[in-house]
């Protein structure tokens, strides 16, 4: 009985049935999509010959136009139910993918395929990660989000620490396109989780035409930007994302070029450091519990933006693998406390009918703006080198606290549906 007890504390309240379902399904497919991860760059190059102004095409462009391309899907989720969307994105993902291997068993891959696929899976990921907080907000009651973002949030680092050494290994023997395949199976596999899961979804109450009109494409956006809550924190993790991000071409630039660290030194310098992500996923829930969301939020937003600074000294040899692994882990760690805390909140933040049209609208301005700093500060680094530009992104990260919610929000006057959970 003790042991049990012990073990129901270690792991948390248990969410039901259905969420493990769908925690299994979100950890198969975050698992296929790290042991793919470089795969396009890698059959672009290998297979095709592509240059580099192709190999960048394939992550800039092809996340610029699928985040244009999910912008109206944002209203088309908002009044469907959530799960058949959830299944039909995971579908559409695993078809896209799977015609890479089949071209190429035919020989007839192109590299205009390769930057269709790329526009198409980054438009359904949109999209499902807009279904998907959207549903959870309807599956489980509004005191136990917060442990569920936390098990999303553990997930995501497990999966990158042992996703991208395994796709590594599995490139090495059978070649980029097996890992393509891989993740298109774990497409399928997640839908089939998320079928699996039953139950009943209620319809959305307010219906709407199946045509969406031009206004409605901005409801997310109106939603935000009037929330003297979200709205602080909307930019903050626009602006935080997108320069963390943007030195990451960069970084590699210096650390396999200038510096001479072998392929296996730069991954490991950031898969190592994956393992605090897991360390502040488990802690956020018990921050919170002990100090408060507000306090939490603010100084662990707070915090994760001391770090990135401290990559502009980076160095060759030992010290500097040292220095990029203790910035990783500083900066994994505060953001596996914020990430949940910031789901959970803005989800709280939000009316259940307004949840999609807002996730789709956030997630959106994020990829776009991630893919818009990392070309411009891939043009700062050519012009003021890679060193230089690193740190400016360093210090600009360092006013992003300035942009984070100052004042505990007051509870929506709507309170939230309190659903079973079976």
């Amino acid at each position: 009985m003790r042991s049990g007890r012990r073990l129901g504390h270690v792991l948390g309240p248990r969410l039901g049935r259905r969420f493990g379902w769908l925690w299994a399904a979100y950890g198969t497919s975050a698992l296929g999509t790290w042991l793919a991860f470089g795969a396009f760059p890698l059959i672009a190059v290998q297979v095709l010959d592509a240059g580099p102004a192709e190999v960048a095409a394939l992550s800039s462009v092809g996340a610029a136009v699928g985040a244009a391309v999910a912008v109206p899907l944002g209203p088309w989720v908002e009044f469907r139910r959530k799960r058949p969307v959830l299944i039909g994105m995971d579908l559409a993902r695993c078809a896209a993918l799977l015609t890479v291997p089949v071209a190429f068993a035919c020989g007839a891959l192109t590299f205009p395929q390769l930057l269709l696929v790329s526009v198409v899976v980054a438009a359904a990921d949109i999209t499902f990660r807009t279904a998907s907080g959207a549903y959870l907000k309807t599956l489980l009651p509004g005191e136990d989000l917060l442990v569920a973002n936390a098990r999303f949030e553990s997930t995501t680092w497990t999966t990158t620490i042992v996703g991208p050494p395994l796709g590594g290994a599995a490139i090495g023997f059978l070649g980029p396109v097996a890992t393509v395949l891989a993740d298109a199976v774990s497409y399928l596999l997640s839908a089939l989780g998320i079928r699996a899961m039953g139950g009943h979804e209620p319809r959305p109450e307010h219906r709407r035409a199946a045509r969406v009109r031009a206004g409605d494409l901005l409801d997310g956006w109106r939603h935000i930007l009037a929330d003297a809550a979200l709205r602080p924190l909307f930019f903050n993790t626009v602006l935080f994302n997108g320069l963390v991000m943007a030195v990451e071409p960069l970084l590699a630039v210096l650390m396999l070029g200038r510096f001479g660290f072998a392929p296996w030194q730069y991954g490991l310098a950031f898969a190592v450091p994956s393992l605090a992500g897991l360390a502040g996923s488990r802690l956020a829930r018990p921050l919170v519990t002990r100090f408060g969301r507000h306090r939490v939020l603010v100084v662990s937003g707070a915090l994760r933006a001391l770090w990135p600074v401290g990559l502009a000294f980076l160095g060759p040899g030992t010290g500097g693998l040292l220095l990029v692994m203790g910035v990783e882990l500083g900066l994994i760690f505060c953001c596996a406390v914020f990430n949940p805390v910031c789901a959970t909140y803005r989800l709280e933040r939000t009316a259940p009918d307004r949840v999609a049209r807002t996730l789709s609208a956030w997630t959106v301005t994020t990829r776009s703006a991630t893919a818009l700093l990392t070309a411009v500060w891939g043009v700062l680094g050519g012009l003021l080198g890679p060193r230089t530009a690193i740190g400016l992104a360093g210090v600009l990260v360092l006013t992003t606290p300035l942009l984070l919610p100052r004042r505990t929000a007051t509870p929506l006057s709507e309170p939230d549906p309190a659903p079973s959970r079976p």
